[in-house]
């Protein structure tokens, strides 16, 4: 008899106005746009018919409204190790911004002054995953993209730094799962992004 494998659904937040400007948006409580409340809406349809046992919500408003207008905010558990990355100085700043003043620099390489330590946002990525492989059952989670991709990494058992490789826009599914079996984590689906308009 083959077991069902579950499947930890991962959304990104919908638009804000520092997303929008490629500012680094860590603790800042920034809401959602009027565009990024339409395609949390629009999440709702995506996600349509999926039957999840679990959902979880970074406290973060950006994160919170999103899994609020996709439909699941009656059902979602805020889960604080879901708030994004702490830029420390550089948030609000974007990335050309800092290289002004840091040439070269790189977040997940250099991290930022004053701000959270990777290793530590990696041990929060930790506990998110230590839950979800606990969950009977699919589970959904709504956070922001920087600790996503951390939480992807460390799902797969690799280092958080790994997470620079894996680009994730406003409003993407992603999924986290197995191939054969539970000791085989693998990334299903990851930055499926909302359909353009035509």
């Amino acid at each position: 008899m083959s077991e069902t494998l579950p499947v930890a659904y991962l959304v990104r937040h919908g638009e804000t106005a520092w997303s929008l400007l490629g500012r680094h948006t860590g603790r800042t409580d920034l809401p959602l746009t009027p565009r990024g409340e339409q395609t949390a809406r629009e999440l709702g349809e995506r996600l349509q018919g999926l039957v999840v046992a679990k959902v979880l919500t970074s406290p973060l408003q950006r994160a919170a409204h999103t899994c609020t207008l996709a439909g699941f905010g009656t059902v979602a558990e805020t889960d604080h190790d879901l708030v994004e990355w702490d830029y420390g100085d550089f948030e609000g700043l974007t990335s050309r911004e800092i290289r002004v003043r840091h040439p070269g620099w790189s977040l997940f390489r250099d991290g930022c002054p004053g701000g959270e330590a990777l290793t530590a946002i990696g041990a929060r990525a930790d506990r998110v995953v230590q839950r979800l492989r606990g969950v009977d059952g699919n589970a959904l989670v709504f956070s922001s993209g920087h600790f996503l991709r951390i939480l992807a990494a460390r799902w797969l058992g690799e280092d958080p730094a790994v997470g620079r490789h894996f680009v994730l826009g406003t409003a993407a599914i992603c999924a986290l799962g197995y191939d054969h079996g539970r000791t085989e984590p693998v990334i299903r689906l990851w930055n499926q992004l909302p359909q353009a308009a035509p």
